[in-house]
């Protein structure tokens, strides 16, 4: 199989070396049961591992889906929030305490409270109810399907996604329904609003919001802080944080999110759920792929001891296999992303309300994972190589 030309030492070092990846597609292919069982283990690997990546990104999106629309630098919540979906109320100062801090342009209240939805035919359901105040703030209703914003400026009026319509009893725009015993009407409809614990989203103004809670016209859960341009972040943090003397906690937005993902994806189990199915696609590949490389390996030792007798070096040989953990990488690769595409798409369809996430970096993660499994797995066959005598050869 292998060319004694190629070992030859009057080949020179530059033709040894550009004949390392011809002898490894010569070994990949020359067994073609040993490369579909190679390639079958990357591909369940790549697909497995890419769905799992997709569901925890995707789920990462959901737990932050209303805090990535919001528009804040900072955030002041009651001291301990766990969660955005963890809420609870402010005395209702610290709107205008931010307001008199140096550094800070604006700030915006905001409500989200548990609540109870009772359907128009009967039953209830609870749900996160999210007031805004987008008459003095940046945070707006967003992906509204039917009505518009101002339709929800009559009173008592909540704007619902449609993909809850069932588990809210409704079937439309326009219909009645009561919040926490008082009568609301929906004005509008969102498309596409998931939350993380499948609990609806409804949106109204933050006025709406208090009345249906019974707060005060100045108590919020959070108060979202926009500073000035030339505002440093953690000094207006630190000063805020001293004023309220644990009363209230303050989290910049890349804080506050991370502690939403955390506490859902952690404290929950459902992240931990997904990191193992993460861990043992991987841990699958690398075996599989390991093994195959060590049979090819072994199955070749006279070919190898033969190149190390003409004159070939450790590192020539391990060349050899490394490029043929790449081309098993890349070919593997390149049919499990096509297939976990496929079979992404035929999830969103199959479950609509599923968020799997896949973007090109997310790719490239994958890629690099892939690359790293099959190197990783070829430790095992160089290791084996290493241990052969040049010397054998003459004894067979």
């Amino acid at each position: 199989m292998f060319s004694k030309k190629a070992a030859s030492p009057s080949a020179g070092p530059g033709r040894v070396i550009r004949m390392a990846p011809k002898i490894a597609y010569r070994n990949l292919f020359h067994d073609r049961m040993s490369l579909i069982v190679t390639l079958v283990g990357i591909v369940f690997s790549v697909v497995l591992v890419a769905i799992e990546v997709g569901l925890y990104k995707g789920s990462e999106s959901k737990i932050a889906t209303v805090l990535d629309k919001s528009k804040a630098d900072l955030w002041i919540m009651p001291y301990g929030t766990k969660s955005f979906d963890d809420p609870s109320l402010l005395i209702g100062h610290e709107k205008y305490a931010a307001l008199s801090t140096p550094g800070v342009l604006k700030a915006e209240d905001m409500m989200v409270s548990f609540s109870s939805w009772r359907k128009p035919g009967g039953g209830k359901k609870s749900f996160v109810l999210v007031g805004l105040d987008w008459e003095k703030g940046e945070t707006h209703t967003w992906n509204i399907d039917e009505g518009t914003e101002a339709d929800l400026e009559i009173p008592m009026a909540v704007a619902a996604d449609r993909s809850y319509f069932t588990d809210l009893g409704i079937e439309g725009r326009g219909e009645y329904a009561e919040i926490n015993g008082q009568r609301v009407q929906v004005t509008a409809v969102t498309k596409g609003i998931r939350s993380f614990a499948t609990l609806p989203y409804v949106f109204t103004p933050i006025s709406t919001a208090r009345k249906l809670n019974n707060a005060s016209p100045v108590q919020a859960s959070y108060v979202l802080v926009t500073l000035s341009r030339d505002a440093d972040v953690e000094h207006v943090k630190q000063v805020l944080t001293d004023r309220f003397k644990g009363g209230a906690e303050v989290l910049t937005h890349e804080e506050f999110r991370a502690r939403s993902i955390k506490y859902w994806m952690f404290s929950t189990g459902a992240g931990l759920a997904l990191i193992t199915g993460m861990v043992l696609g991987a841990i699958v590949g690398v075996v599989i792929v390991a093994q195959t490389l060590y049979a090819s390996t072994k199955d070749h030792l006279n070919e190898f001891a033969t190149l190390r007798a003409l004159g070939a070096s450790a590192s020539y040989i391990h060349q050899v296999i490394l490029v043929q953990a790449l081309l098993s990488a890349v070919l593997g690769y390149a049919a499990g992303m096509l297939l976990a595409m496929l079979a992404i798409a035929r999830l969103k369809v199959r479950v609509p309300t599923l968020t799997i996430l896949m973007t090109p970096e997310i790719a490239g993660y994958l890629f690099a994972l892939t690359v790293g499994m099959c190197i990783f797995a070829a430790i095992t066959a160089i290791r084996k190589v290493t241990r052969i005598d040049p010397a054998g050869v003459f004894n067979r």
